[in-house]
């Protein structure tokens, strides 16, 4: 008996083992493939050290950005299929060749740093934790009880894809620690209805953001111990004066200077938000936290040759472009975007 036990725990250890080489390996792969040498920075900047944030960093920023965007192209699957209809590997997959892409050419804006780097590996690995387990069972399990349920969803495969959604639009400015999984663990089991789809449903998602839940109170402890990240950054914009940038939402002018006006504007979703209506009524960006390059996502249904790298978007039909810039010719590209049949998406910061 034993020694049953003995070979069980053995072999329950390599394969765990296993799963956690498996798991690095993409680590490893982007570490000695695609990270490149470092080129001395050629700029200099016009706004005080203290308001200086990493070029290399809106490269990088792109990569918490990739799993929003795989949550909602989940939740636009899900709106009218069902879970196992999702490209889960597609999705994996994308994150690390997006990441590979975007360290090869960090190197020439003053590379990305080594917690930076950390960052994108341990949200990497863990997003295709995630996404391998929720697959593992939405392809067989889950695929079975939606084949049981036939071709009408259950209550809870609306319910659940309206949760999905607003998860989704949620992430675009706040950190998804802060979402109520409770919350939405409660409302399953109160709409499920006797069908064995909808207590499919509440079982599998309950126990998914029951988990979530718990992993959220960690995070948001270590978040605590070591502060949030700035929620505002100074940009030298010319083009419109002191009195009209005051009026846009989210913006407060600092200072006039020989190049430009100094204003301090908010981050994240809002920020691309700002800098669009600024663009549209005829202000030009001079530099941005200290930098003069910057990336944004368009999208559009065709290829865009321009792109430092592109990949198709599930659920949408259409294409994804990542697009490297000056700063000093961004506002003229958002401005231009509509004749190259793209449409601006998010605008990354540092």
């Amino acid at each position: 008996m034993i020694g049953w036990l003995w070979r069980w725990i053995k072999r329950a250890g390599l394969v765990l083992v296993l799963l956690v080489l498996a798991l690095l390996a993409p680590v490893a792969w982007n570490h000695f493939r695609c990270v490149g040498p470092v080129a001395a920075a050629d700029y200099t900047p016009i706004l005080p050290p203290e308001h200086h944030r990493d070029e290399g960093r809106t490269l990088m920023t792109f990569m918490e950005w990739h799993i929003v965007h795989a949550y909602d192209d989940y939740a636009r699957v899900i709106s009218e299929g069902d879970p196992h209809e999702f490209g889960y590997m597609r999705a994996i997959g994308g994150y690390w060749t997006t990441l590979c892409a975007l360290s090869k050419a960090a190197g020439d804006h003053g590379g990305a740093t080594g917690v930076i780097m950390q960052t994108a590996y341990t949200i990497g690995v863990s997003f295709t934790a995630e996404l391998l387990g929720k697959a593992a069972y939405e392809e067989t399990l889950g695929r079975l009880f939606a084949t049981l349920r036939g071709p009408d969803r259950a209550p809870l495969d609306d319910l659940s894809a309206q949760q999905a959604k607003a998860y989704a639009t949620f992430l675009q400015q706040v950190p998804w620690y802060e979402w109520d999984f409770p919350a939405d663990r409660a409302a399953l089991k109160t709409a499920a209805t006797d069908t064995l789809r909808d207590r499919e449903r509440a079982l599998a998602l309950g126990l998914e953001f029951g988990a979530k839940a718990g992993y959220a109170e960690v995070i948001k402890k270590a978040v605590e111990a070591v502060g949030d990240d700035t929620l505002t950054l100074r940009m030298i914009v010319s083009g419109l004066d002191a009195e009209t940038l005051g009026a846009f939402d989210g913006v407060r002018v600092i200072d006039e200077r020989l190049q430009g006006i100094e204003i301090e504007t908010i981050r994240y979703r809002a920020l691309t938000q700002v800098m669009a209506e600024m663009a549209a009524n005829g202000a030009e960006f001079v530099e941005i936290a200290g930098n003069d390059d910057i990336l944004f996502t368009a999208l559009s249904p065709v290829s865009f040759d321009r792109a430092l790298h592109s990949f198709p978007r599930q659920g949408y039909g259409d294409i994804r472009h990542l697009v490297l810039v000056k700063v000093s010719d961004l506002a003229a590209q958002i401005r231009g975007l509509g004749d190259q049949g793209l449409t601006l998406e998010h605008i990354h910061d540092y």
